[in-house]
Order: structure tokens, then C-alpha cells, then sequence
């Protein structure tokens, strides 16, 4: 075997790469969406990934902990919607801000007016979303 060959892949390899391959097709994560949910709604709030800064070796915990109770909770009989929460990043946000605007304390956010700097904010959340 040369060094440029691909490693055979292991039985559990290619056993995960069927099921991803027949969820795909068979739309299996849509349909858990839509399926009847007995036990009602669970909520599950997330802020914006990566809102910020760049992502690195440290989301990679929240990210999969984000991922595995949805998934275990729709195994329970509730319905879990998957989309954006905005309850994670407030501080940060202000944080960074206050620094691009060179703002030191209440009195200056105060000075360049609220409306601004929250709507400054909220538009800094959109930073990283492509990465």
C-alpha cells in the first residue's frame, strides 16, 4: 500500500456512513420535528454560535452536549425545536463592544445613546456566522 492510498475503513465506518446515508434519504432528522410529540415541547434555548469570536477546541463540548439533549429528549416523546435563542451572550457582547467603541464605562454607552450601542450590539452577534 502506498502512502497516497486511503486506509480501509473500519466495519463501524462504514456501518455510520449507511445510517447517515439512509437518514439523508429518508429525511429521518425532518421528520422528528413533525412527529407527534405526547409530552409537549422541550425547550432548549441557545445563543448564536459563535457570536463571540472565532470557534475553537473549547466549543467543542457545548456543541455536543447542544446536539445530544435534543436528540435525547425527542427520544423521550417531546418536540424540539432547533433554531437560535438569545440568551447566552449579553455580557460579552456588551464587553466587546465597549472596547470597538472605545467606550470605558455607563456614563460614555450613556453618551453615545442606548438605542445605538444596543443596536450596535445586536448586529456584532452576525460577526462570526459563516465561520
Amino acid at each position: 500500500m502506498s502512502p497516497l492510498d486511503e486506509p480501509k475503513k473500519t466495519e463501524c465506518h462504514e456501518r455510520e456512513e449507511r445510517i447517515l446515508s439512509y437518514w439523508k434519504e429518508k429525511s429521518i432528522f425532518e421528520k422528528t420535528l413533525h412527529k407527534p410529540s405526547p409530552k409537549g415541547n422541550w425547550v432548549f434555548y441557545d445563543g448564536p454560535p459563535y457570536a463571540t469570536g472565532m470557534p475553537h477546541f473549547g466549543h467543542i463540548l457545548p456543541t455536543t452536549l447542544k446536539d445530544v439533549f435534543p436528540r435525547y429528549k425527542t427520544m423521550q416523546g417531546y418536540r424540539v425545536e432547533r433554531r437560535w435563542g438569545w440568551d447566552c451572550h449579553g455580557l460579552p457582547i456588551e464587553n466587546l463592544v465597549e472596547k470597538s467603541l472605545g467606550l470605558k464605562n455607563k456614563k460614555d454607552i450613556e453618551e453615545y445613546g442606548i438605542d445605538k450601542f444596543n443596536k450596535k450590539a445586536r448586529e456584532s452577534v452576525f460577526t462570526y456566522v459563516k465561520e
